[in-house]
């Protein structure tokens, strides 16, 4: 094997790890969307008013009721590059729409040949462009749906696909609680690398979240990937994620989380240490909201995440 295919493979292997999730096409599809859902360790299915609920349940859209827009960025291990915006708004009379784009940058790669000849660089990258619409039902029951295309290119190969997300949203304000669930990247490959077509990252997702009362604080309970089979039926539910928000005052926001599959299959040795928490906070001011995000990966580092949320 050239050194080229070996640089190829490492990207593969890279993809898969910074995810945190199992290896794949697309996997960085499964990657966390800004700040504040990464503190809450991607427990955002049944969360709302936030332009980023587009990524994890576009039913939730239906609660962004002024124009937003959040951007993100934040470096991966080994310099690899992440980035997001997403903006959302109401379109009276219609519902709500919003837009997304996401992508990862692996950096630079040196070519040679199997003689260890430099033959110059390589690079690789993802991207992903969605649209997302949400309605009410009624004055509980939200319904959402989203198309995406996805994109992906390692050197001169290109590979390409189309998927939707659906999902539905249920709130019941007497009670501070609201209820979600999202069907994401259900799709097809457009175009492969190579002459075998590969399968999107399935996720079926159920969330919940509760404000206890007389407690300033959103307390969040996501199930993921319920759609993948397991040897054991209760084995379907290990990858699972916890999110606290503490609303300190109006203005200032702490979050902590935890994710227990990437805490399980990122343990090392008999010591996981913080593996799979994930802690931040957010400050709002005016128009604005600035967010950060902290995820322990243990022995292997930590990722620190920024966005800045504005409404137009």
């Amino acid at each position: 094997m050239t050194n080229r295919n070996w640089g190829l493979l490492l990207v593969f292997v890279l993809a898969a790890r910074c995810s945190g999730q199992d290896s794949g096409t697309y996997t960085f599809l499964r990657n966390d969307v800004g700040a504040r859902s990464a503190a809450l360790n991607g427990s955002f299915v049944s969360m709302t008013a936030d332009p980023n609920t587009l990524f994890y349940n576009p039913a939730s859209l239906v609660t962004v009721s002024s124009p937003k827009i959040s951007l993100s960025y934040f470096k991966h291990f080994m310099d690899v590059s992440e980035g997001s915006i997403s903006f959302a708004q109401n379109a009276e009379g219609i519902g709500n729409v919003g837009i997304g784009i996401r992508y990862v940058d692996y950096g630079s790669f040196t070519e040679t040949d199997q003689n260890l000849y430099t033959l110059g660089t390589f690079g690789a990258s993802e991207f992903a462009i969605l649209g997302g619409y949400a309605l009410s039902i009624d004055e509980q029951t939200s319904v959402g749906a989203s198309l995406e295309y996805i994109h992906s290119s390692i050197a001169d190969f290109r590979s390409s696909a189309v998927a939707i997300g659906v999902g539905v949203l249920y709130q019941v304000p007497s009670e501070n609680l609201s209820i979600g669930a999202s069907i994401l990247n259900l799709g097809k490959q457009l175009k492969a690398f190579a002459s075998t077509s590969e399968s999107l990252p399935l996720d079926i997702k159920i969330g919940i979240t509760k404000r206890p009362e007389h407690l300033p604080v959103l307390l969040n309970l996501n199930f993921h990937k319920l759609n993948e089979s397991r040897d054991q039926f209760f084995e379907r539910f290990r990858s699972f994620t916890l999110g606290a928000e503490f609303l300190m005052s109006e203005s200032i926001r702490l979050r902590l989380g935890y994710n227990n599959e990437q805490r399980s299959d990122l343990k090392l040795g008999t010591s996981s240490g913080l593996t799979g928490f994930s802690l931040g906070g957010g400050i709002l001011f005016r128009e604005y909201q600035i967010d950060y995000a902290f995820n322990s990966y243990g022995k292997i580092g930590g990722l620190h995440r920024l966005s800045l949320g504005m409404n137009l």
